[in-house]
């Protein structure tokens, strides 16, 4: 069978398999672990360690490979709450796909199947070899001195220790105690409570995937406790096998309670102590970390006007304020912070002259506000990516398509190599994490695809970690970024490999964004347009713009869609074809076809496929709407009452981006897709919208996908997908094949 990029994309699972990743540094700089699979079409991701060169002219060694899953059992069915963890961070890979070392790093730990294991990291150490715990077991963590292994089964918090094989349960619903929480609200036993564990919201919206952390001496650990009897019970059937039960689960919709999140300090040797703090003003925990100068902890309340920055004092479980910032739309939450400097500073953000920057301060100094940038306006900072000594690295923008990795220090403010090691293409978009002297420098370019990453010591290249991952089947990715209109929207035009301008032949035109909040499109790396130059190489011209909200912009740019999730994005879409098609003519790039034009998208992108063509059909002649939001009302409480409020209190925000009222006003093609199985947008929104078409007489088509999430990553759905859209979009549009070379 002659293979095709549909099918390609499918089976390399979007070309992750193979691309090393989670890289983790020992303290001394000496060694590098990551994950990796053996090839661009292998699932199974293993554990490699790279052995760096003791100097300069030293070369170093290939990446040992020290966990192999398939000999241990890979494949095996996992834990129902590790997948959930998985969809959770968007993880479609299988084997060891999360470790966690000691401090020393001689030792990992990681759960395959279900099933706890450790194993050395160190070329003399021991191999992979199965704990003695309980199943299903997830999220292993070693303590710091490499002696025990704390991991969650059941909704508990336990410990095994490898060298005598005891397995106990630190704390969990049955053995918090008659005066523990459990015991005095009776929730024991209910299934509900859960220690160890992040809830829902934290896990899908604020990028926390963990819920227990230990302390630094290995004495005791910060855990998390989580009620979810307060959140709304929801079922995910499987309407194509009638004789199974419901999924249930507890979703919480927006204008919902949330599950009931308290923090306690849980001693090894026994005792425990409640963490205080306004959860009645804070109830999100958003983050939280334990070094060696103590636990912090950063809390947000449920309007998400307010974020506050706590200390821990783990004696007494009472809580300080360090730093509190307020806005009068919402406070973010950035990725990487609080963290300390080798000498007590605080790492933390602020927003100053419509930028995002850095802070590196004593503690005073944040509490009394005296606490000043170190990073320049006009710079935006995205993440904190790691703190070494006295270096912090983070990643910004000060062109929002771009992505570079700097670091601030005690010779200030530089930005690390623009590209993989000075003899490679430029990093349109980088990432990086340093420890030890030691900086591994990862990215992407818009010259080539894949992933390319360069080890550094002292800022000198030292190695390379070479990617396995498939190139895909096209002939290149024939983009051209742009900045258009009045706001200066970031637009990229992707073109067939075969189109000419002098060809006399003008190109429909497919819409291509996500276009909302936390999904930025429009970035200089050619792996962003695979699918779109695929697209595009079906005879259209693709166009992939970016609005007002979405990421790089600043948080000015960021809160412009503040009360309304529909007018911004929808005008900025048609602003941007209309930029785009006037800058094609005047500078002769393409002849585009203006009355067929078509947009297609996926859960946000799929909502303004939808809003699109209900609103704006005098622009939009067709669209396809993967897995939309159709009623905000349905949406998780963190992200939608971020931009929209409470539905309870300003109804009319939440009908004003609302595609159900709008159904009787459908005249155009429109495809609705979903995932039966999908729990992040249930499949309630494309049936409540295809029941209000259907009710106002509006003919529409529906494709379900039977098991699948909201990733879409079985191969066989993931490939017919694309070619199932390609046939609705031509006949939607009435293109005929013959008009293409």
């Amino acid at each position: 069978m002659t293979d095709t990029f549909p099918r390609q994309q499918a089976r390399t699972q979007k070309f992750s398999l193979g691309a090393p990743r989670s890289f983790q540094i020992s303290p001394d700089g000496s060694k590098v672990a990551f994950l990796r699979s053996k090839s661009g079409t292998d699932p199974v991701t293993c554990l490699w360690v790279l052995d760096l060169p003791a100097g300069p002219g030293h070369s170093a060694s290939e990446p040992r490979l020290v966990v192999d899953p398939v000999t241990i059992g890979a494949g095996a069915d996992e834990p129902e709450e590790e997948r959930a963890r998985r969809e959770r961070s968007r993880e479609s890979a299988s084997g060891v796909v999360a470790f966690a070392t000691d401090a020393a790093f001689t030792m990992a730990a990681f759960a395959v199947s279900g099933q706890v294991y450790t194993t050395g990291l160190t070329p003399d150490g021991p191999g992979p070899a199965a704990a003695k715990a309980l199943t299903p077991a997830i999220d292993p963590r070693p303590d710091p001195s490499g002696q025990r292994v704390a991991y969650v089964c059941d909704g508990a918090v336990r410990i095994t220790d490898p060298r005598t094989g005891m397995d106990t349960e630190l704390i969990g619903p049955r053995t918090a105690g008659p005066a523990g929480p459990d015991g005095a609200d009776g929730a024991a036993g209910s299934g509900e409570v859960t220690y160890g564990l992040a809830e829902y919201v934290a896990a899908e919206e604020m990028d926390r995937h963990r819920g227990y952390w230990w302390a630094p001496d290995g004495s005791a650990m910060l855990v998390a406790r989580v009620d979810n009897s307060p959140v709304n019970q929801w079922f995910i059937s499987d309407p194509a096998n009638p004789d199974h039960r419901p999924a249930q689960t507890r979703y919480p919709a927006a204008g919902t309670p949330n599950a009931a999140v308290s923090l306690l300090v849980v001693g090894l040797g026994g005792g425990t102590v409640p963490v205080s703090w306004d959860t009645e003003a804070c109830p999100y925990l958003a983050t939280a970390d334990w070094d060696a100068a103590g636990p912090l902890i950063v809390v947000q309340s449920r309007d998400q006007r307010r974020l506050r920055l706590l200390a821990v004092d783990p004696a007494t479980g009472a809580t300080s304020l360090i730093r509190e910032d307020s806005d009068p739309h919402w406070v973010d939450i950035v990725p990487g912070v609080p963290a300390r400097t080798s000498d007590g500073r605080i790492v933390w953000t602020t927003t100053a002259g419509g930028t995002r920057r850095l802070i590196v301060a004593a503690p005073n100094a944040l509490t009394d506000g005296s606490a000043e940038p170190v990073t320049p306006e006009g710079l935006n900072l995205r993440e904190v990516l790691s703190v070494d000594g006295d270096t912090v690295l983070f990643s910004a923008s000060d062109e929002p398509t771009e992505i570079g990795v700097w670091a601030y220090g005690p010779g200030g403010l530089t930005k690390l190599s623009a590209d993989s090691a000075g003899d490679g293409p430029e990093l349109g978009t980088a990432s990086a994490v340093g420890t030890g002297g030691t900086t591994v420098l990862f990215g992407h370019s818009l010259e080539a695809s894949g992933l390319l990453t360069t080890v550094l010591r002292e800022r000198q290249s030292v190695a390379r970690i070479e990617s396995h991952a498939e190139q895909p089947l096209l002939q290149g990715v024939h983009v051209t970024l742009m900045s258009v209109g009045q706001r200066d929207l970031r637009a990229a035009l992707v073109l067939p490999h075969w189109y000419e301008p002098d060809l006399g032949l003008a190109l429909p035109v497919l819409m291509d964004p996500y276009g909302g909040p936390h999904g930025q499109r429009v970035r200089a790396q050619a792996d962003d347009y695979l699918t779109s130059q695929w697209f595009a190489d079906q005879g259209f011209a693709v166009i992939v713009a970016d609005g007002r909200g979405t990421p790089g912009r600043g948080p000015d740019w960021d809160r412009t869609v503040a009360g309304d999730l529909s007018a911004c994005a929808l005008e900025d879409q048609a602003d941007a074809l209309a930029a785009v098609a006037d800058l094609c003519a005047t500078e002769e790039l393409a002849d585009l076809d203006l009355t067929k034009v078509a947009i297609r998208g996926w859960s946000f992108g799929g909502f303004l496929s939808a809003l699109a063509v209900l609103r704006r059909p005098d622009v939009f002649h067709a669209g396809i709407a993967g897995a939309p939001v159709t009623e905000w009302r349905l949406y998780d409480t963190h992200y939608t009452e971020r931009y929209l409020g409470d539905p309870n209190t300003h109804p009319e925000v939440y009908d004003r981006s609302s595609l159900l009222a709008d159904a009787p006003k459908l005249t155009r093609p429109l495809m609705i897709i979903h995932g039966l199985a999908d729990d992040n947008v249930a499949v309630a929104h494309s049936l409540r919208l295809s029941s209000a078409l259907l009710e106002a007489g509006r003919p529409h088509s529906v494709l379900p996908l039977t098991g699948v999430t909201h990733m879409a990553t079985q191969e066989e759905v993931a490939e017919n997908l694309l070619l199932l859209q390609v046939d609705f979009l031509r006949k939607a549009l009435g293109i005929e094949l013959t008009s293409w070379p």
